[in-house]
C-alpha cells in the first residue's frame, strides 16, 4: 500500500528538522529522509577514545532567556532540555596575533563588550558603542531575527560591506583587525556583505553557550519532537530521483534502497546544487540554472581533534582565533601552500574527571578542496565505508603536524600533552554534511551582488520547497530562521507570525 504524506523533507540538517516539526506541529503528516547513518547534517558528533567531537557546532548564540534563538528552541520545545554550558562572559573568543602577546576579547553583553575592548582600546569607547550599535540595526532591519517584525527590510543594508563598515567605524588599525578576528564563523572576504557578519557575530555578543556532549543534542531532541507529533524518520536514505506527474507535478521520490515515497509538497533541505542536479534543470529557468551554476562555493576546512592525556592541559572556556599575519585578515581562505595554515580556531572540551582540566582540542583551519582534489573520486562515511588509501591518510597526518606546530607556538607543551590525534578534510565535509566541495556555510556572498546569493524557498516547480544553508543564511540560528520563512510559504505568514507572536508574550508575562 502506498504511503502519502502532507510533507515530505529531504535531507535531516537543522533547516530540513526544525521545518517538518513547524509543520508536524500544525498537524501535516510528515516524513523526514535522511542519507547518512546520523541525522543532523552539521549538528553531526563523531565519538574517538570514548570522547565526543562536533564537526560544526562548536558553539552557539542568543541562547539566553528573552533572546532569539531561545524563543525559537522554546516554541520548538527543546529548550528546556538542552545541555548548555556558558562560555567565559570576559571573552568568549580571544582574536590573537602572532607577535603580539595581548589576547583580545570578544566579550557577552554589549556594555561588557564595550568595556573590556576599552581597556585595551581606552580612546575607542565612542567607536566601540557605535559598532554594536550599528550591528544590531543591521539584525533589527530582518522581520524574523526578533521572530516577529513588521514589514519588508530595506534592501540597501545587504549592498554594505563588512570590512568598509568595520573601517568606517575606526581607524585604529589593530582594533580593525580585532572585530574582524571571528571571521572564520562566517569564511569572511573583502567582499563579505556587513549583513553576514552582524547576523553572525551579533547573537555570540549577546550570549555564547556551548552544548555539552555535543551539538548532536539539538537533532536528537528536534526528531524526539518530531515522534511525539507522529512525524516518521528514516536514515539510510538517500533520494536518487524525482518523480513527476504529466503536469509537471513532483508527485514522489525514489531512494537508493529501491522505496518511493509520496507527498503533497516536498522541502529540499540538501545542497542548492545538488538539488537541481536531482529535479533536471529543464524544470526551472535558464537565468536560475546558471545563476546555481555560476555559485561560488565557500572555503572548506580541515579540521584536528586531539584527544589529551589526563590533566595536562589547563581547560580554557572560550575560543582562540589566530592569524599568523594580520594584514591578511579579510582573505584567510586564500592561501599558499607554503605559508598554510594562515590561522586557525581553536577551542577546547572541559574533562568529565576534573573540569580544572581539558580533555581535547578542536582545531579548524581554511583548506581548499583542490589540495583533496585527487581523491574525490572516493566516498567515505559510516553509512557507506570506503577507505582512500594510504596517500590520503599520509596527506592529513602532514597537514595535522603542520598544524600542531602552530598551536605549540601558543602551548609549548602540546606534544608531551597528546594522546591521539584525529582528521578530517573538504571530502569529510562534503560527504557527511554534503556540501558541494566541501564548503563550510554554503556560497560567497558579495556586497557587491547580494541578491545573487538570496534564494525565495518557493520554486517554480509549484510544490517544492527550499531550505537550508546555501539557500540564504547558515549557522543554528541562520537555518532555524531560514526553516520558518520556508514554512511561512507553506502554511501562510500570518500563521507563522501568530505562533511566534504566543511565544513572545509568554516571554513579556514573566
Amino acid at each position: 500500500m502506498k504511503k502519502q504524506y502532507d510533507i515530505l523533507v529531504i535531507g535531516s540538517g537543522i533547516g530540513g528538522l526544525v521545518s517538518a516539526l513547524i509543520l508536524a506541529k500544525e498537524g501535516l503528516k510528515v516524513c523526514v529522509l535522511e542519507k547518512n547513518n546520523q541525522y543532523g547534517g552539521n549538528l553531526q558528533t563523531f565519538s574517538r577514545d570514548k570522547l565526543i567531537f562536533d564537526t560544526g557546532v562548536h558553539y552557539l548564540g542568543g541562547l539566553s532567556e528573552g533572546q532569539n534563538l531561545h524563543q525559537y528552541f522554546k516554541y520548538l520545545g527543546i529548550v528546556q532540555d538542552l545541555n548548555l554550558e556558558k562560555m567565559d562572559e570576559i571573552g568568549f573568543d580571544k582574536i590573537t596575533f602572532e607577535n603580539d602577546e595581548i589576547e583580545y576579547p570578544h566579550s557577552q553583553g554589549y556594555d561588557n563588550f564595550v568595556n573590556q575592548s576599552s581597556k585595551i582600546f581606552p580612546n575607542e569607547r565612542e567607536n566601540l558603542i557605535s559598532y554594536v550599535n550599528g550591528i544590531q540595526d543591521v539584525c533589527n532591519q530582518f522581520p524574523r531575527y526578533n521572530l516577529v517584525g513588521e514589514g519588508k527590510y530595506n534592501e540597501d543594508i545587504l549592498y554594505i560591506n563588512a570590512k568598509d563598515f568595520i573601517e568606517s567605524i575606526t581607524s585604529n588599525k589593530k582594533l580593525q583587525k580585532v572585530l574582524a578576528g571571528s571571521n572564520f564563523l562566517y569564511a569572511g572576504s573583502d567582499k563579505t556583505p556587513l549583513y553576514v557578519h552582524a547576523l553572525t557575530v551579533n547573537s555570540y555578543i549577546q550570549s555564547a553557550y556551548k552544548c555539552t556532549n555535543g551539538g548532536s543534542q539539538i537533532s536528537k531532541l528536534l526528531i524526539k519532537q518530531l515522534r511525539n507529533y507522529g512525524a516518521e524518520i528514516y536514515k539510510h536514505s538517500e533520494v536518487s530521483e524525482m518523480i513527476f506527474d504529466e503536469e509537471q507535478i513532483l508527485k514522489s521520490v525514489k531512494t537508493k534502497n529501491g522505496k518511493e515515497y509520496f507527498a503533497n509538497k516536498f522541502i529540499s533541505n540538501i545542497e542548492i546544487k545538488t538539488t537541481l542536479d536531482l529535479i533536471g534543470k529543464e524544470y526551472f529557468k535558464k537565468s536560475f540554472t546558471k545563476r546555481i551554476d555560476e555559485l561560488e562555493p565557500i572555503s572548506s576546512c580541515f579540521s584536528v581533534y586531539i584527544v589529551l592525556k589526563p590533566k595536562t592541559l589547563k581547560h580554557f572556556n572560550f575560543n582562540y582565533y589566530h592569524y599568523k599575519n594580520e594584514e591578511n585578515i579579510w582573505n584567510q581562505s586564500y592561501y599558499s601552500e607554503e605559508n598554510w595554515p594562515e590561522s586557525y580556531m581553536l577551542s577546547a572540551t572541559v574533562s568529565k574527571q576534573n573540569s580544572k582540566f581539558a580533555e581535547s582540542l578542536t582545531i579548524l583551519t581554511y583548506m581548499n578542496y583542490d589540495e583533496v582534489k585527487q581523491w574525490e573520486n572516493t566516498f567515505n562515511t559510516v553509512a557507506e565505508e570506503h577507505e582512500r588509501g594510504k596517500t590520503y591518510e599520509d596527506f592529513k597526518s602532514e597537514k595535522a603536524e603542520k598544524l600542531i606546530s602552530e598551536i605549540e607556538k601558543k602551548f609549548p607543551e602540546l606534544r608531551s600533552q597528546i594522546k591521539a590525534v584525529h582528521t578530517s578534510s573538504p571530502l569529510s565535509y562534503r560527504d557527511y554534511i554534503g556540501g558541494f566541495k566541501g564548503n563550510m556555510y554554503g556560497y560567497t556572498k558579495d556586497s557587491s551582488n547580494p541578491m545573487k546569493t538570496i534564494f525565495s524557498p518557493k520554486t517554480k516547480v509549484s510544490n517544492l520547497f527550499l531550505t537550508g544553508q546555501s539557500v540564504n543564511m547558515h549557522g543554528i540560528l541562520g537555518c532555524t530562521i531560514g526553516a520558518f520563512n520556508t514554512c511561512s510559504e507553506i502554511l501562510g505568514k500570518e500563521l507563522i507570525d501568530e505562533r511566534l507572536t504566543q511565544v513572545l508574550n509568554q516571554t513579556n508575562e514573566k
